[in-house]
């Protein structure tokens, strides 16, 4: 199985940097992964909302370039759907048996996803109701990719 993960936004923090290289290197015994980190547009303090969605149109639209056009799509948004890691691990599997090779996780810059991105979207997930940074995100991501496939091949993983 591939999975893409498309960021907006870089990550400038080590801590974070060397946590995603971390889970990069694990999930290499499970799956083919690949990060793509595009650029994020600078939000001014109290920007209108018609420049607000200027923004997010622009990141969606550098998200829609990079999203492979045979890729099961998974929208990271506050109003997805909430799994807990056995449940998500349950659906990789699933679309893994459906056929689906392709997987790209979308994480979305600080105003969150377009409509056109999460209309693109095959399904959302949430992973919680709070708002998180998208740096953090990503590597939240990733443990819970890993894990998924920790709990699917019946390996240990910490409870």
């Amino acid at each position: 199985m591939k999975i893409t993960c498309i960021a907006v936004g870089k990550i400038k923090e080590t801590y974070y940097t060397e946590a995603v290289k971390e889970y990069a290197k694990r999930l290499g015994r499970y799956c083919k992964l690949e990060i793509i980190e595009l650029a994020d547009e600078k939000t001014p303090d109290g920007a209108s909302a018609a420049e607000e969605t200027a923004i997010l149109v622009r990141e969606g639209e550098r998200i829609l370039k990079a999203v492979r056009e045979d890729s099961y799509v998974i929208a990271l948004a506050i109003e997805g759907k909430a799994l807990d890691s056995v449940e998500l691990s349950r659906r990789l599997e699933q679309l893994g048996v459906e056929g689906r090779s392709h997987l790209t996780f979308v994480i979305g810059g600080s105003l969150g996803l377009a409509p056109a991105v999460l209309k693109r979207a095959d399904e959302a997930l949430s992973f919680s109701r709070m708002t998180f940074p998208h740096q953090l995100m990503r590597v939240i991501l990733l443990e819970q990719v890993y894990r998924s496939f920790r709990i699917m091949k019946g390996e240990p993983y910490h409870k």
